[in-house]
């Protein structure tokens, strides 16, 4: 009876964990400033505007807006105030009679003493999209789409709500993050696979693999110098390392764990199901030929993870890249950029675990699928 209905226990486990995790991680996180707002409003009217259109950038305009705008959340709900809106280049917020708008309201004496412009309001489009992909996946995946939904939601809260509060509170991100990657690789692949041993080998294999990237990136990073201080960003996060607990050194670790976790995932799931599947088809195959079918198959898969991993990367540093060839800068001085250094670190790690993932599941899956007298089964019934 247990067995039959395992699935719905972890996924009822899962659900009642998520509100625990965001309730606990309450007490880690630091309060938000009180001396400043950002609510949504409503232009109610543009009452003077001295704008041209840009000469560089097509399709947009600068100069300055005079705006009465209305507070629609928040303490200063249905409050009217007039505004300066300065556009330029890089902040451009362009706003008409009956726009949503983010308003900055800067607090003194408990009156609001200022009020910017801060934003378009986008969190429809955003709850819209995400809302859309949820649908879709529950429409096309049925049950395991579901099941995928709720293993998304526990990684976004487990990486913002346990792994992040805790790092800003001092904790080692070592450690913190092989916790998190590790918890959230048991509770997807389970969610997805089932409990059975197909699941059991594409977890080891893949928690192992990415442990594997996190060493590796270590390893590089010592002997090429790079640590959290060389990443982007690395003045705002000293800034805040000087009035809080947070270590940097960890953080490239960190980030090559999460950034790399997904596509190390699906080769762990992709080798155990097909070593799972070939078993199913010759029970007669032996563990050395099953180990041989797995790398077989892994050989396909290694290349296009390996570069979607790669492409991620280069996408996340496009602009930096951008600018290097901009500027003409010769090779040597290239390759030895503090930012080009850890790309190349974090891209290659990722990629190595990748690989590695390939032999390790093969090699478990091959050893489990045939091993006796454990009580897991070889696959889920609604596997196939």
């Amino acid at each position: 009876m247990l067995k039959k209905h395992s699935s719905t226990i972890l996924i009822a486990a899962v659900i009642i964990l998520i509100p625990i995790i965001i309730f606990i991680s309450r007490g880690l996180l630091e309060k938000p400033k009180d001396n400043v707002l950002f609510e949504r409003a409503r232009v109610i009217k543009v009452k003077n505007e001295e704008l041209t259109q840009d000469t560089l950038v097509p399709g947009v305009v600068v100069g300055t807006q005079e705006l009465e705008i209305e507070v629609l959340t928040g303490r200063f709900k249905d409050e009217t105030f007039i505004l300066k809106n300065p556009m330029s280049r890089l902040y451009n917020v362009y706003a008409k009679k009956g726009s949503q708008i983010v308003v900055q309201i800067f607090i003194k004496d408990n009156k609001a003493e200022h009020v910017n412009v801060y934003n378009y309001f986008r969190e429809p489009v955003l709850y819209g999209l995400v809302g859309l992909f949820f649908a879709v996946l529950i429409i096309f995946g049925g049950l395991k789409g579901f099941k995928s939904v709720i293993s998304l939601i526990f990684t976004g809260v487990m990486v913002i709500f346990f792994m992040i509060p805790l790092i800003f509170r001092g904790a080692d991100p070592i450690p913190v993050s092989i916790v998190t990657v590790s918890a959230v690789i048991i509770a997807t692949l389970f969610l997805v696979g089932g409990f059975n041993k197909k699941t059991l080998s594409a977890s080891i294999g893949t928690v192992l693999g990415v442990i594997c990237s996190g060493i590796i990136s270590i390893i590089a990073g010592s002997l090429a110098h790079i640590s959290g201080l060389t990443m982007e960003e690395a003045e705002s996060l000293i800034s805040i390392a000087e009035k809080s607990n947070l270590q940097i050194n960890g953080l490239m670790f960190s980030s090559i764990l999460i950034a790399s976790l997904g596509a190390i995932m699906d080769v762990g799931m992709s080798i155990a199901s097909a070593v799972f599947e070939i078993h199913d088809s010759n029970p007669r195959m032996d563990r050395s030929r099953l180990f041989k079918s797995g790398m077989n198959i892994g050989r396909d898969v290694m290349g296009t993870m390996s570069n979607t991993l790669i492409l991620a990367f280069a996408g996340g540093a496009f602009s930096t890249i951008l600018l290097i060839m901009a500027y003409a800068m010769p090779y040597r001085q290239i390759m030895n950029l503090d930012v080009i250094s850890t790309e190349l670190i974090q891209g290659m790690s990722g990629s190595i675990g990748i690989i590695l993932t390939v032999p390790i599941t093969s090699f478990i899956s091959s050893a489990l699928v045939k091993s006796r007298g454990t009580k897991l089964p070889l696959k889920s019934p609604n596997s196939l």
